[in-house]
């Protein structure tokens, strides 16, 4: 297999294309921060930052989670259990990812000096909380969490306001709600592999209640940022919006009818990360 192929066959590994649900909020802290457009430098390095951490943590994920993805039917056609990948190759990716964030890191603010464990620490973990606990999905809330936080701090080199943990807030219940859907396909493995989720401790059924009321309540922390923020109008016609397609996510998804759950997860959610940045940057565009 060829370097680019190569490459290709990581980056399906690692689900490159679900940075879209933590970029649009990581680039939003670093809006809110300026109160307009930052500098090229700042998103590149932000951008970078982004990048690295988040490959990093799939990558640890794919290497600590091998045996377990090899014997799921649902995830042993993935290329590391299929050799398609080996394992030095993913560590050596690991390691990669890792310089790229640290060398993001050294080129931002000083604060972000002192806070990358803050950053890195819950993503390492998270591979682990699936054999220890339920809460499992909201540590992978916290990490994406995190992204409007980070580039707050990134951005002018100070603690996030209230509006912003608002925010973050309402991106954990968010994250911690889809997480739960996705794992809603593992169920019966998950029960008979001794593993932790939502769907495990407390069925299907009122695992998708669940979700219900964690999307609603990241609704009403969505419309606090915006106006601890002072947000326009246009954000809160994108949270109309974004209400319509987690009513959605969660309409065509149901205890006995998990066909639909690759589309509720990918689609919908890069739905409402983009509408929550688009609308919110109308906002900011023409509060200036």
């Amino acid at each position: 297999m060829g370097f680019l192929a190569k490459t290709r066959t990581i980056l399906v590994m690692i689900k490159f294309e679900h940075s879209v649900f933590a970029l649009p909020f990581a680039y939003l802290g670093m809006l809110l921060a300026e109160g307009g457009l930052p500098d090229a430098a700042t998103v590149v390095w932000v951008t970078l930052a982004m990048v690295g951490a988040r490959s990093f943590a799939m990558a640890l994920n794919r290497l600590l989670d091998l045996n377990t993805d090899r014997r799921n039917s649902r995830t042993a056609s993935r290329a590391l259990p299929r050799g398609l990948i080996s394992i030095p190759e993913v560590i050596v990716f690991l390691a990669a990812s890792l310089a790229v964030f640290f060398l993001a890191v050294i080129m931002l603010p000083s604060l972000c000096h002192r806070l990358w464990p803050v950053v890195l620490v819950p993503m390492a973990l998270y591979s682990l909380t699936k054999h220890v606990t339920w809460l499992c999905h909201f540590v992978l809330g916290l990490c994406l969490a995190l992204a409007p936080a980070g580039a707050w701090v990134a951005t002018v080199n100070t603690l996030p306001p209230p509006g912003i943990w608002l925010l973050a807030l309402g991106v954990l219940l968010w994250t911690a709600g889809f997480d739960i859907i996705y794992s809603c396909q593992d169920y019966s493995f998950d029960c008979s592999a001794g593993l932790h989720s939502v769907p495990v401790r407390f069925g299907i059924a009122v695992a998708l209640r669940i979700v219900k009321i964690l999307h609603a309540i990241s609704i009403i922390l969505f419309c606090g940022a915006g106006a601890a923020l002072d947000l326009g109008p246009v954000y809160y016609l994108g949270m109309a919006a974004t209400s319509l397609f987690l009513w959605y996510e969660n309409r065509i998804i149901s205890s006995d009818n998990l066909a639909r759950v690759e589309s509720s997860f990918f689609t919908m959610n890069g739905f409402v990360s983009i509408t929550i940045f688009v609308c919110a940057f109308v906002s900011i565009y023409y509060t200036i």
